[in-house]
């Protein structure tokens, strides 16, 4: 009879691996399996990406360029006529301007052939543009004096079938008696906006003259 002490357990195969273990080793190589998948995915959106931003214009993805402002219109009739304004020896033109948002402007000029014009009429029908447009009386002042001064100053009212017109003057010819005189009027129906000046006359009294045959 063998005794008790002679019975003792069968060491564990150190060869062989616990179940446990494989379960957790096949579950850690599915994750790394799906994990490259999904970069392998990523990594394809970031090439097909980067082609599509190549391929687009050098405009996309700036902001909407500015509209611009007033130009010729080429295409346009003329609207207005003067008549009753005699100026021996000028010619007379008409242009037409037209802003994007809706403004258009008719100005006549009355020049000799070569030289300066020597009275201008622009008749101004604003629209959606009129808000962010200059003061009216810097406008004049820049188109009866480009090169010089650009500071008017009142010169007094005329009378003329639309009623009371102001009239202004350059403030450097402030002493001279046959400076050129501007002038402006707004009309509220319709709404419309006539300026210009006039350099024709030899005295005041024939320049406010002048102006009043505009």
């Amino acid at each position: 009879m063998r005794s008790i002490w002679a019975i003792r357990p069968t060491p564990p195969d150190p060869t062989q691996i616990h179940p446990v273990l494989n379960s957790f080793a096949d579950e850690c190589r599915g994750m790394l399996v799906h994990l490259a998948a999904y970069v392998g995915v990523l990594a394809l959106f970031v090439i097909i990406g980067a082609h599509l931003w190549g391929e687009l214009p050098e405009s996309a993805g700036l902001e909407p360029a500015a509209k611009p402002g007033w130009s010729l219109a080429t295409r346009s009739y003329p609207a207005f006529a003067v008549s009753q304004f005699d100026l021996h020896g000028k010619t007379e033109t008409y242009e037409i301007f037209r802003h994007p948002e809706g403004g258009r402007k008719d100005v006549l000029r009355w020049a000799a052939q070569g030289e300066k014009p020597v009275a201008e009429l622009e008749i101004y029908r604003p629209c959606g543009e009129s808000s962010g447009s200059g003061p009216a009386i810097a406008e004049i002042a820049a188109r009866m004096n480009s090169e010089g001064s650009h500071e008017l100053e009142a010169a007094g009212v005329i009378e003329s079938k639309f009623g009371p017109v102001t009239l202004l003057r350059l403030a450097v010819d402030a002493n001279d008696a046959a400076s050129c005189l501007g002038f402006i009027k707004h009309l509220d129906e319709p709404n419309v906006r006539i300026s210009g000046w006039s350099c024709q006359g030899d005295d005041m009294p024939a320049r406010r003259a002048a102006v009043g045959c505009i």
